[in-house]
């Protein structure tokens, strides 16, 4: 028996299938930026334009040019399907026409702007779902977008720039990419674009120059995209490594929980937690605890969005009601059970009046458990 069918033997029907599955998946290439007009697309265009020399079959499924004349210029040849004309509110809006790649079914496809938002009334909400869609029918993707983008960086990304990024997607597609490539120039050269107008029209250049394209803010940008794509490498030969040797990675036997309650930092520390458990390369959980047995539509709304950014991030969400007065021993109950060994809690997640009241949830953890780490992620506009 050779190795190759000793590996399948070992494995559930259900790996099997979601094996067989991803071979038949087209790859997805990432070109990624740290703020617009680094040359994502006209990296991407040059890329697309060897392929066609190579013979391969590539068409353009939706580039963005921004008005910027290199862009447009280097399309040349390539060809370019039509796009889907969407009626909303009076006016007639182009979006990528999903159905007409996968009628054409080229060996590769250009979809620019991975993070865009579609259009209200589509099937898919947005524009990284209609790749994964492409994805499935075995069409490679090329596509782009700034570092910004990414879920867990949204808190970093607003404290730099004072921007909250509305078009985000997963982190897990930069992870799950076949290939992921760095389109990076200086901040300086950047702004010396930006001035030169191959960027933005003329009446948006000094408003730029003076906020998010501020020399701080984009040296702060290119060090999280510098960083980011340096750490999914790492995490790339890591896999290979462990594929390699069947070496455990460190840190296995690690679960962190993030406990979270009704208020502003609730996705910050998803997120936080996200970013931890991805560096340890281990389990991550969500509790939320119910104090009353019927939530109202605000709050269900918020558990909602809990769930769905907990699901992004392939955590798991815990939701208990609140049986005992004390959240504590629900947070106990939920570590012992998934065998957690860090917890993450916000600042407010007790006030001081409150501590002095009723005692501190930190210590009262401390106290009735062993071996769990517990780490207080600040956050003042939520301090009473």
């Amino acid at each position: 028996m050779n190795a190759f069918t000793d590996d399948y033997r070992k494995k559930t029907p259900e790996e099997i299938l979601e094996e067989v599955q991803k071979l038949q998946q087209g790859n997805l290439k990432l070109f990624i930026g740290f703020a617009a007009g680094v040359g994502k697309t006209f990296k991407m265009l040059l890329e697309a334009h060897d392929l066609k020399k190579e013979g391969i079959d590539v068409v353009v499924g939706l580039i963005e040019t921004h008005n910027r004349k290199e862009t447009a210029d280097l399309i040349g040849s390539l060809e370019i399907l039509p796009k889907q004309k969407v009626d909303y509110k009076g006016y007639v809006l182009e979006e990528l026409d999903v159905d007409a790649i996968i009628e054409r079914a080229p060996d590769v496809v250009l979809i620019d702007e991975l993070a865009h938002h579609n259009i209200a009334n589509l099937k898919n909400e947005k524009r990284y779902m209609d790749v994964e869609k492409i994805l499935d029918y075995g069409i490679n993707v090329l596509s782009t977008f700034n570092i910004q983008h990414l879920e867990s960086l949204h808190d970093i990304v607003e404290k730099i720039t004072g921007v909250s990024v509305r078009e985000r997607i997963p982190d897990q597609i930069l992870h799950t990419a076949h290939e992921n490539i760095l389109v990076d120039i200086t901040p300086e050269t950047l702004r010396k674009r930006l001035r030169e107008g191959k960027i933005y029209t003329n009446e948006k250049i000094e408003q730029a120059l003076n906020n998010f394209f501020k020399e701080a803010n984009l040296s702060s940008l290119r060090e999280l995209s510098l960083r980011e794509v340096a750490d999914d490498t790492d995490e790339r030969m890591e896999k290979a490594r462990l594929k390699n040797d069947q070496k455990e990675p460190t840190g296995v036997n690690e679960k962190i929980l993030v406990c979270i309650q009704y208020n502003k930092s609730a996705e910050k520390l998803i997120r936080r937690g996200w970013r931890i458990a991805s560096r340890l390369k281990v389990e991550l959980h969500v509790l939320h605890v119910i104090n009353k047995a019927t939530p109202d539509s605000s709050q269900l709304k918020k558990i909602e969005a809990w769930k769905q950014l907990t699901s992004q991030f392939n955590a798991t969400f815990h939701l208990q009601q609140n049986t005992s007065g004390k959240i504590t021993s629900h947070l106990i109950e939920v570590s012992k059970k998934w065998g957690i060994t860090q917890i993450i809690l916000g600042q407010s997640a007790r006030t001081r009046w409150k501590e002095i009241q009723k005692g501190s949830i930190v210590n009262d953890i401390m106290r009735k458990t062993n071996g769990i780490d517990i780490y207080i992620v600040s956050d003042k506009s939520d301090l009473k």
